[in-house]
């Protein structure tokens, strides 16, 4: 849980106040762990309460396939983690939703529930048979990358930005795919020059779930300024990363976060800033045997968490930090999760012919 006890009432007050969009969270990797008949019941008793008390109203669910599952058996742990969040969705009926367009969104927020929205996280269930994104939309996935950190048969990772490679015939398929039926892209663990590859592609906005500055932490998994520049210039929303190794080499913490939010606002513009704070440190412990010492993570300690918020529940202290740099009130809502709303309410389930005829 995150320690936000000293903050002040109005601190509080305005981030209740707010729409607050998480656009990383990988407890489905922790649900999907527990006997079927305990999905529902462990997401309420053990999520739930850090989602509530984070303030959290929308929650991207990234589908992440652990390398033990590959190749043979990534299909099927990708559909039990989407049948997991729907399964967690009719067992808490009273408190999420699962969402399929903007919508929806609106639906659950209005009614006071949490929005959830289904994301694949690289897509090694599918490799380059396209035609099964079709199936995964069908099942309720609106956001997908095409790569996690290696490669694939339709990009490359960023950890593979030495090979300068573009997206294969098949990715470039798939990328158009996806944009036909209103799946968001996610460029987050995209190489660099896959980036630049679907930047030219795009006629649609994209999304970077959990991204931040490279100019202000030198990463693989940072985005430049002249992509976070792009990015910005077709409607897209950059979400900050609060993973540690991220954010500040030597001394993360959530100032050095709040430079980033900051630094990406300059360059983009605050209207396409949000939050992907990609909380791990507890579903690690879950996912990793007894006794069994993981490494490095991209280069950094993946039990390393910025101080006070290793998990949804100090996402206040977010606020309070914004607040003490003088950001605009309006600034904080929309960096919280206006943004991310504004997006997936233009674009999240909406088919090309459909957003056309809009236009």
């Amino acid at each position: 849980m995150g320690t936000t006890e000293g903050l002040d009432a109005s601190t509080l007050e305005l981030h209740r106040r707010v729409v607050v969009a998480d656009t990383h969270n990988d407890l489905l990797c922790s649900v999907v762990l527990r006997p079927v008949a305990q999905w529902s019941d462990y997401f309420r008793a053990q999520w739930l309460p850090q989602l509530r008390a984070g303030g959290v109203d929308v929650q991207v669910l990234p589908v992440f396939i652990d390398d033990s599952f590959r190749p043979e058996g990534a299909l099927r742990q990708t559909l039990r983690m989407i049948e997991a969040a729907h399964r967690i969705a009719e067992g808490n009926a009273d408190e999420v939703s699962l969402c399929l367009d903007g919508a929806d969104i609106d639906r659950a927020l209005d009614a006071g529930r949490i929005a959830l929205v289904l994301a694949l996280e690289s897509a090694p269930g599918i490799d380059a048979d396209i035609e099964l994104l079709t199936t995964l939309y069908r099942l309720g996935v609106r956001i997908a990358s095409l790569a996690h950190f290696g490669r694939t048969p339709l990009a490359d990772g960023s950890a593979e930005d030495a090979a300068g490679s573009r997206l294969t015939a098949a990715g470039v398929e798939a990328f158009a795919e996806m944009e036909r039926m209103g799946m968001v892209f996610d460029v987050s663990h995209l190489g660099a020059a896959g980036v630049d590859h679907v930047l030219e592609l795009a006629t649609r906005p994209l999304l970077a779930t959990h991204s931040s500055a490279r100019a202000l932490c030198d990463h693989h998994r940072n985005l430049t300024d002249a992509r976070l520049a792009a990015i910005a210039a077709g409607g897209g929303v950059v979400c900050v990363n609060f993973f540690p190794g991220f954010v500040d080499a030597h001394e993360p913490s959530v100032s050095r976060l709040v430079d980033h939010i900051e630094h990406i606002g300059k360059v983009a513009g605050t209207d396409h800033v949000g939050i992907g704070p990609d909380f791990v440190v507890e579903v690690l412990r879950d996912v990793t045997p007894g006794g069994v010492e993981i490494g490095l993570m991209a280069g950094c300690d993946p039990f390393d968490t910025l101080p006070g918020l290793p998990g949804p529940a100090g996402l206040p202290l977010l606020t309070a930090e914004l607040l003490a740099r003088g950001v605009d009130e309006a600034v904080i809502a929309a960096t919280l999760g206006g943004n991310v709303l504004r997006l997936f309410r233009a674009e999240l389930g909406v088919p090309a012919e459909r957003r056309g005829a809009a236009a």
